[in-house]
């Protein structure tokens, strides 16, 4: 489980991106990039990691359900995920 602090830096980066996402966008059609260097460095989105959204675990991540590996093998066999079931053959 990660750090409350980590999950919380993450979820500050994310409104950043949120908030600048357009005026971004703006100064990059027009070409100024002096404008844009002078931006917050969270503000990119570049810098965003995707997390689990349940535990904060950075690795393993899967984007369809937006949570670990783990949670969801673990939700999976649980049944606490509609249509998703084990394989066996």
């Amino acid at each position: 489980m990660a750090r409350e602090a980590i999950k919380a830096r993450e979820r500050k980066r994310q409104k950043l991106v949120a908030k600048y996402a357009a005026k971004r966008a703006k100064l990059k059609a027009e070409g100024d990039y002096e404008a844009l260097d002078k931006l917050p460095k969270n503000a990119s989105p570049v810098r965003l990691h995707n997390r689990c959204r349940l535990t904060g675990r950075p690795k393993g991540y899967v984007r369809f359900f937006g949570i670990s590996r783990v949670k969801l093998r673990k939700l999976a066999l649980a049944g606490k995920i509609p249509g998703l079931t084990k394989a066996s053959w």
